[in-house]
């Protein structure tokens, strides 16, 4: 005689007629989504954009339309000239941020281990940390002459400073029990910063190079806009500089839209995707 609580199904296991069912869609993108609803927004605004420039009869050499800066975008693209200027701009920027960033590092080292240091450091922080980099632009000029060195000059001002302070304030919030663990581990000096602090302060790393990056990036740009190449070479800046002058400005147009979509990438596409697998996989972050 069979059980009869062999007889009924089990109420969690998938019926046999399920697999024939059609699979449901996963991962498909929703009008609900945020990402979706963004990209919504922008195709809204561009159409809004082209419908009033064409109704008002708009010159382009004012304002030109997003389907004119789209087609100047794509051939100066395919063309390379764009993606020229804005590979020498990421080149400099990214020789200024090592800089930056390894100073910073170093500084604030010296910093948690000397009172002194520590001292002068948020003296300096307090002075120059407001003044805006662009603003030294004059004297680097004098100091440095019409060259990269200036610009990295500007860039490393611009990148040194929010880094410093983040990265002190990280290794001020390091719990005092775990630098005494590593202590007691043997770990002195540079060894305790590259083995405690600097992992308990991954958070505030990230948030240091994202400060960093947007006021270098911009300082990058206003440089070349206001002085141009360096030497025989310019920037995505000097692009729209030429551009302007020359009155082409659905160029102009197709420079910034450059400089946003590099923004957009790095903000959205790097430091999310480090901080994904980083910081909030490790728990330090929701």
């Amino acid at each position: 005689m069979k059980n009869p609580a062999a007889a009924v199904s089990d109420p969690l296991e998938p019926s046999p007629l399920s697999v024939l069912a059609p699979a449901k869609p996963r991962g498909l993108p929703r009008p609900t989504d945020p990402a979706v609803r963004k990209v919504i927004i922008v195709v809204a605004l561009l159409a809004l954009w082209e419908a009033a420039v064409r109704l008002f009869r708009v010159s382009p050499l004012l304002f030109p339309p997003p389907s004119d800066v789209l087609r100047v975008f794509v051939q100066a693209s395919l063309s390379g000239d764009l993606l020229q200027y804005t590979w020498q701009s990421l080149l400099t920027l990214s020789l200024g941020m090592a800089i930056g960033v390894a100073l910073a590092l170093v500084l604030v080292s010296l910093a948690t281990f000397s009172r002194l240091v520590g001292d002068v450091m948020e003296t300096l922080t307090a002075m120059f940390n407001p003044v805006p980099a662009i603003a030294l632009l004059p004297l680097a000029l004098l100091w440095f002459g019409l060259n990269i060195r200036s610009l990295v000059f500007v860039i490393v001002h611009a990148v040194l400073w929010p880094m410093y302070l983040n990265l002190y304030t990280g290794f001020s919030a390091v719990p005092i029990t775990l630098v005494r663990v590593g202590q007691n581990f043997g770990l002195r000096g540079g060894r305790l910063v590259v083995g405690i602090l600097l992992p308990a302060t991954f958070p505030y790393i990230l948030s240091g190079l994202k400060i960093a990056w947007a006021f270098g990036w911009r300082t990058m740009i206003a440089s070349e806009l206001v002085f141009g190449v360096t030497g025989s070479r310019g920037g995505l800046g000097w692009f729209i500089y030429t551009n302007r002058y020359n009155l082409n400005t659905a160029h102009v147009f197709a420079g910034l839209l450059m400089v946003i979509l590099i923004g957009l990438l790095v903000e959205n596409g790097v430091f999310r995707s480090v901080e994904r697998v980083t910081v909030r996989r490790w728990g330090m972050q929701t």
